[in-house]
């Protein structure tokens, strides 16, 4: 007769020792990809070595092209931008002023995109991203670690731009008060809060080309085309912004308060703008980035 019995051996029999979930004992999920991690793996890289080190070197670059001013206002065409030179050369905090204004409606956007946009896309091309997963790391976790270190790289070439325009503007310039075209002249210690308010409101503004970015690189496997294509729509929403035929519809465009930050120079604080920019940024960006972890924890890693 033949036996019946039915083999009820467990994992344990196999050497094996399996955790709740079926997962391997002593697996954690969030022990995998650590912040740190990957905060040094991409400061290893060359793109993010050189986006940090032009935010140093413009401020120095701007004071160097200072320096050759030929003192000739008729002929040059300056108006009002000349205006605007007048006044970063009257203080450390006007040039840090200077230097933000300069940068804020294109440098900082493809930084920012840079950062946001190369960091999955990029392992896709490498073809090293299905090695991530089979670590494994979980998607959802290793979509938030890659976009916190984004974002903490953006928030860094910030402030290394505003930090190098402000020594090195003090060193060549003096610790002056703050002036504007808006606003009456500020005290050193009034003008570096508002300062660092316009630095709070300019990194708010940009979690929009950080979502938009990131969103584009988890949908595609071109870095360049991730970067690129942020950038290209945050242009395209600057140029719809002008055209007032579009009446209250410029109102829900990305870009439409990106300079609302000029109120926080002015006398006295005009903040309704302000608010309103920072609404629209955040909702924007929580949008992008709900897309983006929506679609990469749903498609195929091939690559």
């Amino acid at each position: 007769m033949a036996d019946s019995s039915i083999d009820t051996a467990g994992p344990a029999d196999t050497g094996r020792r399996i955790g709740p979930g079926g997962a391997a004992a002593g697996y954690r999920p969030s022990a995998t990809l650590p912040f740190a991690a990957e905060f040094r793996r991409q400061a290893s890289r060359r793109r993010t070595q050189l986006a940090l080190g032009f935010m140093v070197l413009l401020p120095l670059i701007i004071l160097i092209a200072f320096q050759f001013d030929s003192g000739d206002d008729d002929d040059n065409g300056r108006n009002e931008f000349g205006s605007l030179v007048e006044l970063a050369t009257s203080g450390g905090l006007n040039f840090t002023l200077f230097s933000i204004f300069v940068s804020a409606s294109f440098l900082l956007v493809v930084v920012v995109a840079l950062f946001c946009g190369d960091t999955v896309a990029s392992e896709a091309s490498w073809g090293s991203l299905r090695y991530l997963l089979a670590v494994p790391v979980p998607r959802s976790r290793l979509l938030a670690v890659k976009l916190l270190v984004a974002l903490a790289y953006s928030a860094l070439a910030l402030l290394l731009l505003a930090g190098t325009a402000l020594l090195a503007g003090t060193l060549r310039y003096g610790w002056a008060p703050l002036r504007s075209q808006v606003a009456a002249e500020l005290a050193p210690t009034d003008g570096l809060l508002r300062l660092l308010a316009v630095l709070g409101y300019l990194a708010v503004v940009l979690l929009v080309v950080a979502g938009l970015a990131f969103l584009l690189s988890v949908t595609t496997d071109a870095a360049l085309g991730a970067v690129g294509g942020a950038v290209l729509l945050w242009i395209l929403s600057s140029i719809l912004d002008q055209i007032t035929a579009l009446g209250a519809v410029r109102d829900f465009l990305p870009t439409h308060y990106s300079t609302a930050w000029l109120g926080l120079l002015s006398t006295p604080v005009q903040t309704d703008d302000v608010v309103r920019g920072a609404i629209s940024a955040v909702s924007y960006a929580t949008l992008f980035w709900g897309l983006a972890f929506w679609r990469f924890t749903r498609k195929d890693i091939t690559s």
